[in-house]
């Protein structure tokens, strides 16, 4: 059952910024609706009203609408006219194709003084003799009735036998009430009876016999080629077993769900995801210390799409939500990372510098260790053992010895004469000491 809510009325209120309390015109057509509700009180304002092609059954709720000109219940299960009085302004009311046969109910639009056009075809009462005549002479405000105007000369006749038109009319209105008032509760006993016999437990063999011919379509073909009477049960009926049929292919054909992706282990290990199935290709560029990875991304993708996440062991890409993952082979930088679009193929080419300490031999220096013996011995994992003479304290100012070719100024800045060379060492061969030349400092 489809109720009538605040935010379905917004929606239909696109045209007046979705503002519910001075909207004029709303449509509700073809909602499933099944009861008139909350308009009174939600659109005051309201000139027309469509609600035509659901399953209501009475006019409700609709009294203080007293701005309301064009009220269209066509196609709904109405069978009686009430509850209009308070619709001053009423111009137009359309029930066409409804289950109005008690006619003198129309009556009560009396009190609708500028109504002016009503419809009433397809309606039970409709196929009374004498139906329009009445209806002409008891609503004398009419100016057209079922789309046919009413001439003068009509509404003088109607009125001239009115007293007989209306006993006939009452005669065959009640003659329709009794009938259906049958029918209704034929139905009724053959529900009963139908739900008492398949209450009853069949035999094995026969409830197999039965499962085997009564296939879905068989009873498809049995309920829509069944004969029933025209009424608004038998209407909501169908509309019901069209529902259940459209929930059960719904799903029948709904795709079962499928669990995320496990993208990193509960050990913390990430693996190498493939999910958009794309080509890629990743390279190690050592001139500029960076990896770079290339992903042939769709070439007419909008590049919206896509989210790329650098980590510094791993990179993510989401493609239209799903997700690339590659192990690096070195840790990045994510914040130095870069991602360019190609404007030719579409490719997405991630730019990852290496981190800061990251040592990448090449094979020029694997070679030129692998060819000493230290760097044999490097390869081959040999220890190497250090010898400390264990005799006396090491002195770990002087391990290294300074060395200087003469004496300079930086002598007196607090270095230590004991430790470097003799303040009487000569000069080099063919130094000459020119006084021109200022110093060093």
């Amino acid at each position: 059952m489809v109720h009538i809510t605040e935010d379905l009325i917004r929606r239909r209120a696109e045209h007046n910024e979705c503002e519910i309390f001075s909207l004029e015109e709303v449509s509700l057509h073809q909602q499933d609706i099944e009861r008139i509700e909350h308009i009174e009180r939600w659109c005051r304002d309201l000139k027309i009203l469509y609600l035509q092609n659901n399953l209501i059954p009475r006019i409700e709720n609709v009294g203080r609408l007293k701005k309301l000109e064009y009220l269209n219940l066509a196609l709904n299960n109405i069978q009686v006219i009430e509850n209009l009085q308070g619709c001053e302004n009423l111009q137009k009311l359309d029930l066409t194709v409804n289950f109005v046969g008690r006619v003198s109910s129309a009556e009560s639009l009396k009190a609708n003084v500028h109504l002016r056009q009503l419809f009433l075809v397809g309606n039970p009462c409709s196929s009374f003799q004498g139906y329009r005549e009445y209806v002409v002479a008891a609503l004398p405000q009419l100016k057209s009735l079922d789309g046919t105007e009413v001439t003068r000369s009509e509404r003088i006749a109607a009125n001239q036998g009115l007293d007989q038109l209306r006993r006939r009319v009452l005669e065959q209105e009640d003659q329709y009430l009794s009938k259906n008032a049958l029918k209704t509760e034929e139905e009724e006993v053959n529900k009963k009876r139908a739900e008492e016999a398949g209450s009853g437990a069949p035999d094995p063999e026969e409830e197999q016999e039965q499962a085997s011919q009564l296939d879905e379509e068989r009873r498809e073909r049995e309920f829509w080629h069944t004969p029933c009477p025209f009424t608004p049960e038998s209407r909501l009926e169908a509309h019901r077993h069209q529902e259940a049929q459209k929930k059960a292919k719904e799903k029948g054909n709904e795709k079962k769900v499928k669990p995320p992706r496990t993208l990193i282990t509960a050990d913390g290990r990430v693996l190498n995801v493939n999910e958009p199935k794309l080509d890629f290709a990743l390279t190690e560029d050592d001139n500029s210390n960076r990896i770079v990875l290339d992903l042939a991304v769709y070439r007419h993708m909008d590049t919206s799409l896509m989210d790329v996440d650098v980590q510094p062991t791993y990179v993510k890409v989401a493609v239209k939500g799903k997700i690339f993952q590659l192990v690096l082979p070195a840790e990045v930088k994510p914040d130095k990372s870069t991602a360019q679009r190609s404007q030719t193929t579409g490719h997405l080419l991630l730019l990852m510098p290496r981190a800061e300490g990251e040592i990448k031999v090449t094979k020029d220096d694997r070679r030129r260790r692998c060819g000493s013996s230290d760097g044999k011995k490097r390869e081959r994992s040999i220890p190497e053992k250090l010898e400390v003479d264990a005799s006396g304290t090491v002195d770990i100012a002087n391990i290294v010895t300074r060395h200087r070719t003469f004496q300079g100024p930086l002598e007196a800045s607090g270095w230590n004469a004991s430790v470097d060379a003799p303040l009487d060492e000569e000069p080099s061969e063919g130094f000459v000491d020119d006084p021109d030349v200022p110093p060093l400092i």
